[in-house]
């Protein structure tokens, strides 16, 4: 695990869109096709707006989503809206987006069409950005989900989970943890003196279900890069 601090957000934002985007040409050059999943919330508009200004062939890249709220793609709350909005455009508007939300009435009966439609992506993300909340959750992992151990078994034929956190509103989609460490580079991206303190504590031996997001702490299939700001 590397921990690279910054001394703002806009430098982290430039420092983390320069990664991401070499790694997504890297895989262009190699393969001709690149992929990405990156979560939803506050934190990462700033780098939307880097990585949407990055020359690349974004038509040779595929974008989803790490984790969606079961809300329709136009819903204030849709991490889809989100990507569109802020990632989507500028160079980036000729990326395909694979959305997370499908036609089903709950995110439970959309999971197997929606493995299905996640087969489309190369067996290897090129790149996952992941946040993190203040209770240490990432993606949908949240402390207290029913559904915590199903997303984190790293057995699991399928490449998503649906939950229903205890602690957050609306049913969710994730991506399980085992289609989630299938990358080439894993970067966590969370700002404030907060967040460090809850990522500290995470790094410390202790349950999964305290804190989620030592799913992708403790393990050894993918190095993990943490980007953090106080701003």
């Amino acid at each position: 695990m590397n921990l690279h601090e910054y001394p703002s957000a806009e430098a982290l934002d430039q420092a983390l869109a320069s990664a991401v985007s070499e790694q997504l040409q890297q895989d262009i050059d190699n393969n001709g096709v690149a992929s990405m999943a990156v979560s939803g919330g506050s934190t990462p508009k700033g780098l939307f707006a880097r990585l949407s200004k990055m020359d690349l062939a974004w038509e040779k890249v595929i974008v989803t989503l790490v984790d969606e709220r079961w809300v329709n793609p136009e819903h204030a709350d849709s991490n889809e809206k989100l990507v569109r909005d802020c990632l989507l455009q500028n160079c980036a508007v000729a990326a395909q987006l694979i959305g997370l939300k499908n036609g089903h009435s709950s995110a439970e009966q959309g999971v197997t069409e929606l493995h299905s439609v996640l087969q489309q992506l190369p067996e290897k993300f090129s790149v996952v950005v992941l946040g993190m909340g203040g209770d240490g959750h990432t993606a949908s992992f949240f402390p207290q989900s029913p559904q915590l151990a199903a997303a984190v078994d790293m057995n699991t034929e399928y490449s998503c989970c649906a939950t229903n956190p205890v602690t957050a509103p609306h049913e969710r989609m994730t991506l399980t943890l085992p289609r989630i460490l299938s990358t080439k580079s894993l970067f966590l991206h969370i700002t404030g003196a907060q967040k460090k303190q809850i990522f500290e504590q995470a790094c410390q031996a202790g349950p999964l279900t305290e804190y989620p997001v030592r799913s992708v702490i403790d393990q050894s299939i993918v190095d993990l890069d943490v980007y953090w700001t106080h701003a």
